[in-house]
């Protein structure tokens, strides 16, 4: 330190510091907030937060419904299978149905005319197996496992459904459990398609001549309900059974009783009724069908043959007998209720 004296002040002047020590300060400070951030950048991007970023999943955005009817949005499904993708599907909504008819209603035919429509799976008489109907817990589980597309069949299609479904014979489960399977259909917003047939004799006739063939396999040893050729159709329909006329009249009404108690039954989901000998003399009925599952219009073919096709009174063995039972019932009119097909 310098002292400077006069006669008026002392002045004291500070050594001046070096341009170099303050350039190496600010060069080590730089260098450690620089190895600061480094490390905290490194353990940002570790192994941790790479995973993360793999993992991250984009959710997907709701689907469009603005097109569709305020009503119609309970009936329109996305499903999310388990054993598979939708992929760019995922948006294009399911409607669950399910045939409710009886054995030789002619359900097998027209279950093959709703699976020609490129949109539509209907996986067969799923209920056949008991232990899928041992109750409504058993029931509701192959249904969520039907309508999630996660159940296999020859019918089953790709992921692009409109529609998925299958048929239920009411001898299944459906009139036992029917308080659980409605709440259900409700719920879920189910179709039921209800299939009959007018002419309970000539179901009668298609009946006893199926079990006729269980036992004797005309077609070479083979038993076949449905058949594909007018060869095969001949050979079943040579058969003419003959029936129990003392028991004929309670077996029609018994029948009768257990469609009239399913439409009942399930009267508050939505449903249609329909009717065999309708979709044969007339296939605007398919029409119908596709409008009721709103489905864009397909013509719809099969490759079944009918196999009882002439006329009734050369299908009975008994016919004098029978008309004689049924004239002046209320099942008069089966004798003369004829179609072609």
């Amino acid at each position: 330190m310098f002292c400077f004296f006069n006669k008026d002040s002392l002045i004291i002047k500070a050594p001046k510091k070096s341009p170099l020590v303050l350039r190496l300060v600010v060069l080590a400070f730089a260098m450690v907030c620089g190895v600061y951030i480094c490390s905290i950048c490194i353990k940002q991007i570790g192994p941790h937060t790479t995973a993360t970023l793999l993992n991250f999943k984009v959710f997907d955005q709701q689907c469009n419904t603005s097109n569709a009817e305020p009503w119609e949005l309970h009936y329109m499904h996305y499903p999310e299978p388990e054993t598979f993708s939708r992929e760019e599907c995922a948006c294009n909504p399911v409607r669950y149905f399910a045939i409710l008819s009886m054995q030789r209603s002619g359900s097998g035919w027209f279950e093959t005319l709703l699976n020609s429509h490129i949109n539509v799976s209907s996986n067969g008489e799923i209920f056949g197996a008991k232990e899928r109907r041992a109750n409504v817990s058993a029931i509701v589980k192959t249904l969520d496992k039907v309508y999630n597309l996660d159940w296999f069949s020859s019918a089953s299609k790709n992921e692009c459904n409109a529609a998925v479904g299958f048929k239920w014979m009411l001898n299944q489960g459906v009139l036992e459990h029917h308080k659980g399977i409605a709440e259900y259909f409700k719920k879920k917003g189910v179709h039921a398609i209800f299939l009959f047939r007018r002419n309970l004799l000539r179901r009668m006739i298609s009946v006893l001549a199926n079990s006729y063939d269980k036992s004797k396999k005309p077609l070479n040893g083979t038993h076949k309900s449905h058949v594909h050729s007018s060869v095969e159709a001949k050979i079943l329909a040579k058969y003419k059974p003959r029936l129990n006329t003392s028991t004929l009249l309670s077996e029609l009404k018994h029948v009768d009783d257990r469609a009239i108690r399913a439409i009942k039954y399930f009267k508050s989901t939505r449903h249609i009724v329909v009717y065999y000998e309708d979709v044969v003399s007339n296939r605007t009925k398919l029409k119908e069908v596709q409008e009721f599952l709103r489905l864009p219009h397909r013509e719809l073919t099969s490759r079944q043959v009918k196999i009882h096709s002439g006329a009734l009174s050369d299908q009975i063995q008994n016919w004098d007998e029978v008309s004689q039972v049924l004239n002046g019932t209320s099942y008069e009119s089966f004798l003369h209720l004829d179609y072609h097909m």
